[in-house]
């Protein structure tokens, strides 16, 4: 069975920043569903994705988005799965709203947070979450870990 992960961002022009977390799942085999939704403007669709998301046959969902970064935590709110959050640059602070606001969740309702703009190792968190029960992302990420080390 291929592992699905789902991509979101809260708009179009967070693409660029969130593309390495596609790239690396893609690279590691992982089907990938990317998705512009926003916690603000389509707070219906989101709940109504995240509530489907196991259904839907997600694994972990990573989520991106700037200033007030409420993706992440609107998805939390509707699931169980593993969300990730990306907080994103391009407000005045430099992302650093957009991580305060994805890290501070409230309590029982967690979203792991990586770097501003980390979408790569929130593709690589995602991988490692799918490892506890898929072995060969093991070997895939030994293998990614011998590859950066040798750089």
């Amino acid at each position: 069975m291929t592992e699905r992960v789902a991509v979101l961002m809260g708009s179009p022009s967070d693409s660029d920043r969130m593309k390495p977390a596609t790239e690396i799942l893609e690279k590691f085999g992982v089907d990938v569903d990317t998705r512009v939704m926003s916690a603000h403007r389509t707070p219906k669709d989101v709940a109504d994705f995240a509530s489907s998301a196991i259904e839907d046959g997600f694994s972990v969902i990573i989520c991106g988005a700037g200033m007030a970064a409420h993706l992440a935590g609107a998805v939390a709110a509707n699931t169980i799965l593993p969300v990730i959050g990306v907080p994103l640059s391009g407000s005045s602070v430099s992302g650093f709203d957009s991580l305060l606001a994805t890290v501070q969740m409230p309590k029982g309702i967690p979203v792991a947070t990586v770097a501003i703009d980390g979408a790569m190792n929130a593709g690589l968190l995602a991988i490692q979450i799918l490892a506890l029960s898929e072995p060969k992302y093991v070997k895939l990420l030994e293998s990614h870990r011998e590859e950066m080390a040798s750089r």
